[in-house]
Protein backbone atom coordinates (compact mmCIF):
# COMPACT_ATOMS: atom_id res chain seq x y z
CA UNK A 1 0.00 0.00 0.00
CA UNK A 2 1.07 3.29 -0.13
CA UNK A 3 -0.35 6.70 1.54
CA UNK A 4 -2.78 7.90 -1.18
CA UNK A 5 -5.78 6.96 0.63
CA UNK A 6 -4.98 8.56 3.74
CA UNK A 7 -6.25 12.39 4.52
CA UNK A 8 -4.95 14.77 7.07
CA UNK A 9 -7.13 15.93 10.70
CA UNK A 10 -5.17 19.07 11.24
CA UNK A 11 -1.88 19.39 8.86
CA UNK A 12 2.02 19.46 10.01
CA UNK A 13 3.95 22.93 9.54
CA UNK A 14 5.22 20.87 5.92
CA UNK A 15 4.60 17.48 4.27
CA UNK A 16 5.78 15.40 1.42
CA UNK A 17 4.70 12.10 -0.17
CA UNK A 18 7.22 10.05 -2.08
CA UNK A 19 5.41 6.57 -2.98
CA UNK A 20 5.48 4.47 -0.24
CA UNK A 21 7.42 7.20 1.86
CA UNK A 22 5.80 9.96 3.91
CA UNK A 23 7.95 13.01 5.58
CA UNK A 24 6.42 15.27 7.98
CA UNK A 25 7.55 18.64 9.45
CA UNK A 26 5.90 18.81 12.74
CA UNK A 27 4.72 22.18 14.48
CA UNK A 28 5.47 23.37 17.77
CA UNK A 29 3.03 23.31 20.55
CA UNK A 30 1.05 20.07 18.74
CA UNK A 31 0.18 17.38 21.12
CA UNK A 32 -2.35 14.80 22.16
CA UNK A 33 -3.55 14.22 25.31
CA UNK A 34 -6.68 14.49 27.57
CA UNK A 35 -7.00 15.58 31.23
CA UNK A 36 -5.20 12.22 33.42
CA UNK A 37 -2.70 13.76 36.01
CA UNK A 38 -1.52 16.92 33.93
CA UNK A 39 -5.43 18.40 34.01
CA UNK A 40 -4.95 19.88 30.82
CA UNK A 41 -6.51 18.83 27.21
CA UNK A 42 -4.30 19.04 23.75
CA UNK A 43 -5.81 18.16 20.51
CA UNK A 44 -3.93 19.49 18.10
CA UNK A 45 -1.45 16.68 16.53
CA UNK A 46 -2.00 16.39 13.01
CA UNK A 47 -2.76 13.19 11.81
CA UNK A 48 -2.51 11.37 8.90
CA UNK A 49 -5.25 8.31 8.24
CA UNK A 50 -7.85 6.21 6.26
CA UNK A 51 -10.68 4.68 6.61
CA UNK A 52 -11.86 1.37 7.24
CA UNK A 53 -14.81 -0.75 8.51
CA UNK A 54 -13.03 -4.45 8.17
CA UNK A 55 -13.05 -5.93 11.63
CA UNK A 56 -10.05 -8.08 11.90
CA UNK A 57 -6.77 -6.35 9.91
CA UNK A 58 -3.18 -5.43 10.56
CA UNK A 59 -0.88 -1.59 9.71
CA UNK A 60 2.32 -2.04 9.92
CA UNK A 61 4.66 1.15 8.76
CA UNK A 62 8.46 2.02 10.16
CA UNK A 63 8.79 5.51 11.72
CA UNK A 64 12.58 7.68 11.41
CA UNK A 65 12.96 10.55 13.76
CA UNK A 66 17.00 11.15 13.50
CA UNK A 67 15.60 14.94 13.85
CA UNK A 68 14.13 14.77 17.25
CA UNK A 69 15.70 16.80 19.88
CA UNK A 70 13.40 18.21 22.12
CA UNK A 71 11.27 16.86 25.31
CA UNK A 72 8.32 15.06 23.82
CA UNK A 73 9.12 15.17 20.54
CA UNK A 74 7.12 12.07 18.80
CA UNK A 75 6.08 10.33 16.18
CA UNK A 76 3.84 6.96 15.57
CA UNK A 77 1.33 5.31 14.54
CA UNK A 78 -2.33 6.34 15.58
CA UNK A 79 -6.08 5.40 15.61
CA UNK A 80 -7.63 8.91 16.14
CA UNK A 81 -11.46 8.45 16.44
CA UNK A 82 -12.29 11.92 17.91
CA UNK A 83 -10.72 14.37 20.75
CA UNK A 84 -11.81 12.10 23.08
CA UNK A 85 -11.08 8.53 22.16
CA UNK A 86 -8.43 7.25 20.73
CA UNK A 87 -4.96 5.60 20.83
CA UNK A 88 -1.59 6.09 19.62
CA UNK A 89 2.22 4.69 19.99
CA UNK A 90 5.68 6.49 19.36
CA UNK A 91 9.02 7.20 20.69
CA UNK A 92 9.06 9.91 22.86
CA UNK A 93 12.51 12.23 23.00
CA UNK A 94 13.58 12.82 26.30
CA UNK A 95 17.23 13.92 26.75
CA UNK A 96 20.70 12.74 25.26
CA UNK A 97 20.17 9.52 27.30
CA UNK A 98 17.16 7.71 27.09
CA UNK A 99 13.56 8.21 25.92
CA UNK A 100 10.11 6.94 26.17
CA UNK A 101 8.87 4.06 24.09
CA UNK A 102 5.13 4.20 25.10
CA UNK A 103 1.69 4.29 23.94
CA UNK A 104 -1.63 6.05 24.85
CA UNK A 105 -5.14 4.93 24.88
CA UNK A 106 -8.30 7.63 25.67
CA UNK A 107 -10.86 6.66 26.31
CA UNK A 108 -14.11 8.98 27.22
CA UNK A 109 -11.98 11.61 27.60
CA UNK A 110 -8.63 10.49 30.06
CA UNK A 111 -5.57 9.67 28.58
CA UNK A 112 -3.05 7.09 30.32
CA UNK A 113 0.31 6.72 29.29
CA UNK A 114 2.36 3.65 29.75
CA UNK A 115 6.17 4.02 28.98
CA UNK A 116 9.53 1.97 28.63
CA UNK A 117 12.58 3.80 28.56
CA UNK A 118 14.85 3.16 25.27
CA UNK A 119 18.50 4.35 24.47
CA UNK A 120 18.66 7.66 22.93
CA UNK A 121 20.34 6.45 20.32
CA UNK A 122 17.41 4.46 18.91
CA UNK A 123 15.68 6.56 15.72
CA UNK A 124 13.77 4.39 14.11
CA UNK A 125 11.10 2.12 15.24
CA UNK A 126 8.35 -0.21 12.97
CA UNK A 127 4.97 -0.38 14.42
CA UNK A 128 1.85 -3.46 13.86
CA UNK A 129 -1.16 -2.15 14.96
CA UNK A 130 -3.88 -4.58 14.52
CA UNK A 131 -7.57 -5.12 14.79
CA UNK A 132 -10.16 -7.40 16.55
CA UNK A 133 -12.90 -5.43 16.16
CA UNK A 134 -13.09 -3.23 19.20
CA UNK A 135 -10.23 -4.40 20.73
CA UNK A 136 -6.73 -3.57 19.75
CA UNK A 137 -2.78 -4.81 19.85
CA UNK A 138 0.04 -2.76 19.22
CA UNK A 139 3.30 -3.99 18.77
CA UNK A 140 6.68 -3.01 18.16
CA UNK A 141 9.96 -3.64 16.31
CA UNK A 142 13.38 -2.56 15.23
CA UNK A 143 14.06 -4.53 12.24
CA UNK A 144 10.40 -4.83 11.16
CA UNK A 145 10.55 -9.12 11.18
CA UNK A 146 10.34 -9.74 15.18
CA UNK A 147 7.43 -7.90 16.53
CA UNK A 148 7.05 -7.51 20.85
CA UNK A 149 3.37 -6.88 22.21
CA UNK A 150 3.44 -2.96 23.85
CA UNK A 151 -0.18 -3.82 24.26
CA UNK A 152 -3.52 -5.02 24.43
CA UNK A 153 -6.38 -2.46 24.92
CA UNK A 154 -10.19 -1.75 24.59
CA UNK A 155 -11.79 1.44 22.78
CA UNK A 156 -15.02 1.89 23.70
CA UNK A 157 -15.50 3.73 20.47
CA UNK A 158 -13.85 1.49 18.53
CA UNK A 159 -16.32 -0.53 16.74
CA UNK A 160 -17.59 0.09 13.33
CA UNK A 161 -15.90 2.36 10.54
CA UNK A 162 -12.93 3.94 12.07
CA UNK A 163 -9.61 6.12 11.10
CA UNK A 164 -5.91 4.82 11.47
CA UNK A 165 -2.41 5.87 10.38
CA UNK A 166 0.31 7.99 11.75
CA UNK A 167 0.94 11.40 13.60
CA UNK A 168 4.30 13.45 14.52
CA UNK A 169 4.41 16.52 16.98
CA UNK A 170 6.34 18.73 18.98
CA UNK A 171 4.01 19.24 22.34
CA UNK A 172 6.80 22.41 23.60
CA UNK A 173 8.15 24.68 21.46
CA UNK A 174 10.15 22.25 18.99
CA UNK A 175 9.56 21.27 15.36
CA UNK A 176 11.33 18.29 13.80
CA UNK A 177 11.33 16.16 10.48
CA UNK A 178 10.03 12.23 11.12
CA UNK A 179 9.61 10.01 8.18
CA UNK A 180 6.93 6.97 7.23
CA UNK A 181 7.89 4.67 5.31
CA UNK A 182 6.78 1.01 4.03
CA UNK A 183 3.69 1.11 5.10
CA UNK A 184 1.17 -2.47 4.84
CA UNK A 185 -2.11 -3.54 5.61
CA UNK A 186 -2.75 -7.20 5.80
CA UNK A 187 -4.58 -9.86 7.65
CA UNK A 188 -4.67 -9.63 11.34
CA UNK A 189 -1.47 -11.29 12.90
CA UNK A 190 -3.05 -10.90 16.12
CA UNK A 191 -4.88 -14.26 16.38
CA UNK A 192 -7.74 -15.29 18.08
CA UNK A 193 -6.96 -16.57 21.93
CA UNK A 194 -6.60 -19.83 22.08
CA UNK A 195 -6.71 -20.63 26.19
CA UNK A 196 -8.90 -19.64 28.74
CA UNK A 197 -12.68 -19.53 27.96
CA UNK A 198 -14.82 -16.71 28.31
CA UNK A 199 -17.08 -16.78 31.72
CA UNK A 200 -20.84 -18.30 30.92
CA UNK A 201 -22.92 -14.83 30.93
Amino acid sequence: MDFTAFTWTREPAACRVEGETLTVVTRPHTDLWQRTYYHFRNDNAPVFQMETEEPYFSFVVKTAFSDSHQRFDQCGVVLYLDSENWLKASVEYENGVFQHLGSVVTNGGYSDWATTEIPASVKSMWYRLSRREDDYCIECSEDGVTFRQMRICHLHKGGGKIRFGVYACSPEDSSFQAEFAHPQLMECQWKAHDGQQPDEP
